[in-house]
């Protein structure tokens, strides 16, 4: 059975979602783009060395990751996401929880592997 586009990003989401909760830097280096360009909620722009070393440093800590409102829009190679995350964590050793709405764009390579090429994270008020 073939899977339909929106299926592969539905299980590629819930895929990042248990490498987030796991900092599982092997997996988050496997979705991530080698170019991606992330906004953090606090507007700083990192990259996905940036990423992945607050994860293996455990510099994050994510213990729970809940989402809801998940919307996705299909436009050829490029998937678009928008999922709302409740998070319980910590950053640097201080609590880091809230209510917070994710925008993540894919884009399928030649070989038909999906990565994030960009990613925005907003805190919701």
């Amino acid at each position: 059975m073939i899977e339909t586009v929106e299926t592969q990003i539905i299980n590629l989401e819930e895929r990042l979602r248990q490498a987030m909760l796991a900092s599982d830097v092997s997996i988050l280096d496997e979705l991530l783009a080698p170019e991606i360009i992330i906004t953090n909620h606090l507007g700083q722009l990192l990259k996905k060395q940036d990423d992945l070393a607050a994860h293996a440093s455990g510099l994050i800590k994510i213990s729970d990751l809940k989402p809801s409102e998940q919307h996705i829009q299909i436009h050829r190679e490029i998937a678009i996401v928008s999922v709302r995350m409740q998070i319980l964590g910590s950053y640097d050793g201080n609590p880091a929880n809230g209510d917070f709405r994710f925008t993540r764009i894919w884009t399928v390579s030649s070989r038909e592997t999906w990565h994030i090429i960009a990613a925005h994270i907003g805190m919701v008020i």
